[in-house]
């Protein structure tokens, strides 16, 4: 196969017709010594390897990029984790985030929230947006997003077990704003395989909770195109202790089964893949992390085309946002967590992320300041416009070490992704606990070799200096939670107690069938049904997961 004949036709029907849709940012790439940069670097001799393995961007299996031009046509999207206290402080931090800059909306949630308690719950005491925003009811999403216009912004959240109801709320703003539901952008992280893996914020046991996201699926599918459905997520395996192969391996058999659910409910492949998205880790591991996203690109285009026959190329694409890793800060001399986040942030972007947040660098210490995000905002706009790495398509292409490692971490992936498919796929490998086990091990190699000194931790077991911790801290006022039980009382004394107690009814029957269930959740939420009154419904109907059941 000539590889020049190939360029010319990747050129004429892939680049030309992109182009036309989506021109470059500018009209050529150099270098600062004034060295013109190409669209995509190829080899100098030509090869049938090449093009099985690689091939050009935009093109299965997208080793080397997702789209023909990457950041050469538009920029990652640019986005900061952020939401604490209330909804009214939260929308403050959103707005000055945007006006600082950021594209994009990223929602955390406290943990009364990421499993389905209102704030006025016993087991909420002492933890209403402590680590995220509190949202109980459609009037704190109102307020979340006062004066942001959400067919102008694409908002990701972060949540899992709950995520269809949070949604629902989402929707129901934005139908409040006027705005049509078909241009809403954003993904809900969706993703409970991984809580039972890594992280625990699960509610429901295994089944009920799949048919969640498979219901999800074919609503956002039919009315909300544009939205994606899912995030599966290797950040947390990655922050539990795994390697960067059990992050890739596991994150994909976690994939496959939500592919296979989907299927098993009755959609087509090509219904519902192209709004699947994924979550990986930045680590600090640099050439390690750019191989990671390239093998990871290319081995779900081909699980996709080879295991589950997909047509469309977007059903084939692997599209992901990245976060660094917040388990690598430090309390330690944290001003050294500026350049770590640096690091793993240009590692995300050489693999050719689509979305990207930065760790501020007084994480490890408390919620992150408004100084500190911005430092970790301008850390990705100085990537992006100084750097020169977004002037050409896949650029660390080509080195030995990179695709050497590619290879590696694909052909390792491989083998515990067959492993698994022998166990009877991911909820069966979950079920016996070997996900978990795999990563406890890796954690615990990680941590001995930092105790003997194997591995450096600048400023932890090595380097360090004598220090006062003096950094501004963020503190999340007590007086939250008590106008948080307030504003609930406040609602439940007004709202229509017919139509609540109808909708919580027709929400017992619609469990216990077969229905999609998110029309009822909208229709819930837009009635003053708060979000722990619909997961305690539900709760009495499915029951709530224990691990020990699955031992």
């Amino acid at each position: 196969m000539n590889l020049e004949e190939e360029r010319k036709r990747w050129e004429k029907e892939t680049l030309e017709p992109t182009l036309a849709r989506f021109p470059e940012r500018k009209e050529s790439f150099e270098t600062l010594s004034g060295i013109p940069l190409p669209r995509v670097a190829l080899p100098d001799k030509d090869g049938e390897a090449y093009l099985e393995s690689l091939g050009f961007p935009g093109e299965y299996p997208y080793t080397r990029g997702v789209y023909p031009t990457m950041y050469r046509g538009r920029l990652w999207t640019m986005r900061q984790y952020a939401g604490y206290a209330s909804a009214e402080e939260s929308n403050r931090r959103y707005r000055y985030l945007l006006d600082q800059g950021q594209t994009g909306l990223s929602v955390a949630f406290d943990l009364p929230t990421q499993i389905g308690y209102d704030a006025d719950h016993p087991l909420a005491t002492g933890e209403v947006g402590k680590v995220g925003v509190s949202i109980s009811s459609l009037h704190d999403m109102e307020r979340l997003f006062k004066d942001i216009p959400l067919d102008q912004v694409s908002t990701s959240m972060t949540i899992n077990a709950p995520a269809a109801i949070l949604l629902a709320m989402y929707i129901a703003v934005a139908k409040k704003q006027g705005v049509s539901l078909q241009t809403l952008r954003g993904t809900v992280q969706n993703d409970i395989l991984k809580e039972y893996v890594a992280r625990g914020t699960y509610i429901f046991p295994p089944e009920p909770s799949m048919r969640l996201i498979t219901d999800l699926f074919e609503y956002c599918h039919q009315e909300i195109p544009r939205w994606n459905t899912i995030s599966i997520s290797g950040y947390h395996i990655r922050e539990a202790g795994s390697t960067a192969v059990q992050e890739v391996a596991f994150t994909l058999a976690n994939g496959i089964a939500y592919v296979e659910a989907a299927l098993k409910a009755g959609l087509s492949v090509d219904e519902f893949a192209g709004r699947l998205s994924f979550f990986f880790n930045a680590h600090n591991d640099f050439l390690e992390e750019v191989a990671k996203f390239r093998a990871a690109r290319r081995l779900w285009a081909r699980i996709m085309k080879e295991r589950f026959g997909a047509q469309k190329k977007r059903s084939m694409t692997l599209r992901f946002h990245t976060q660094t890793a917040g388990s690598t800060l430090t309390a330690q001399q944290p001003e050294n967590n500026i350049v770590r986040v640096a690091l793993q942030a240009l590692a995300a972007v050489l693999g050719g992320t689509q979305s990207l947040h930065t760790n501020s660098m007084d994480e490890a210490i408390g919620l992150p300041t408004k100084k500190a995000v911005q430092i970790a905002l301008r850390t990705q706009q100085i990537i992006a416009h100084e750097s020169g790495v977004a002037n050409t398509v896949d650029p660390l292409g080509g080195s030995y070490c990179i695709e050497e490692l590619t290879d590696k971490i694909e052909r390792q992936c491989r083998e515990y992704l067959d492993q698994i498919r022998e166990m009877g796929g991911a909820l069966q490998a979950i079920r016996e606990g070997f996900m978990q086990g795999e990563i406890q091990e890796a954690a615990y190699r990680q941590q001995r070799a930092l105790e003997e000194e194997e591995q450096i931790q600048v400023g932890v077991n090595a380097y360090q200096v004598e220090e006062d911790l003096s950094l501004e801290r963020l503190r999340v006022d007590p007086a939250l939670e008590a106008a948080q039980r307030q504003r609930l009382a406040n609602l439940r004394k007004n709202r229509d107690k017919a139509r609540v107690s109808s909708l919580l009814t027709s929400l017992d029957k619609a469990a216990r069938g077969d229905e999609n269930l998110i029309p009822i959740f909208i229709a819930c939420v837009e009635n003053d049904l708060t979000l722990g009154e619909i997961t305690g419904a539900l709760r009495e109907v499915w029951g709530e997961y224990r691990p020990d059941a699955w031992v």
